[in-house]
């Protein structure tokens, strides 16, 4: 008889546990929002879409805002799917953040104002002016010798982040210490200063191959730079000392996009 009683006990105890697992399951799976953007699925929690009170999203999840539903019983909203994919990870990150090169501010801000995320809209609109005043600002490399200021050569660009991409190559296999490579040099904001430039038949060397094999001319250099800016689709708007009469022997160069 005990036998049969703790059979039974156990059989609620089952029955009672897999009823609490399947409730589990059954709220989880209800948390789950498949959206359709675009044509581009995406699926989040509903406490992701309802992060911020008064939004698009939290107003179409809590039965606020009608919002039709495709075919396969999503929802269907139709704005840019790609973009979504930076509107999706605010609300998960609760803050801005967007790959190297990003160039869609202003349709990334036309998207978080569509959604009516302000926070987002003005984080967008803030980054966006950022850009527009760097790009308005000409930035310069100067690569000299502290003891001959006429030897050298002078960058100038409105990228900061090109500027950065030739400085860093050239900080990069000085220290390397190349054979016959000066030892010694002082890095600036703005300017590369060697104790000595070497002097050979051939004028003064520098390097800049990022495989570090091997030391070119000062004239290299310079088509080195005109190559580099070119690939990043800039263009050479002028030779700053056109009296030099080439830009192999000019002082200084200027980009800009």
């Amino acid at each position: 008889m005990e036998k049969k009683i703790n059979r039974r006990e156990n059989e609620c105890e089952e029955k009672h546990s897999n009823s609490e697992g399947s409730e589990q399951d059954k709220d989880y799976k209800t948390s789950l929002i498949t959206l359709n953007v675009g044509g581009y699925l995406y699926i989040t929690q509903k406490q992701t879409l309802t992060k911020y009170p008064d939004s698009f999203l939290e107003g179409i999840i809590n039965g606020k805002i009608m919002c039709p539903f495709d075919a396969d019983g999503h929802y269907f909203i139709d704005r840019d799917g790609l973009l979504f994919r930076h509107i999706l990870n605010f609300l998960r990150n609760g803050e801005l953040l967007l790959p190297e090169g990003f160039r869609e501010n202003q349709l990334l801000a036309q998207e978080a104002d569509f959604f009516q995320l302000k926070v987002l809209s003005d984080a967008v609109k803030s980054r966006w002016e950022k850009e527009q005043l760097a790009c308005r600002e000409t930035t310069f490399l100067e690569i000299t010798d502290s003891h001959d200021r006429s030897q050298g050569l002078r960058i100038f660009c409105n990228a900061p982040d090109f500027i950065a991409k030739i400085k860093s190559r050239i900080v990069l296999v000085s220290k390397s210490r190349l054979d016959g490579f000066p030892e010694e040099f002082s890095v600036s904001s703005n300017i590369i200063q060697f104790k000595y430039f070497i002097k050979s038949e051939n004028g003064t060397r520098l390097v800049l191959k990022e495989d570090n094999t091997f030391v070119c001319t000062l004239e290299t250099l310079k088509f080195e730079a005109i190559m580099m800016a070119l690939k990043c689709g800039f263009r050479l708007l002028t030779s700053l000392d056109c009296s030099k009469g080439s830009i192999v022997h000019s002082d200084a160069l200027h980009f800009i996009k």
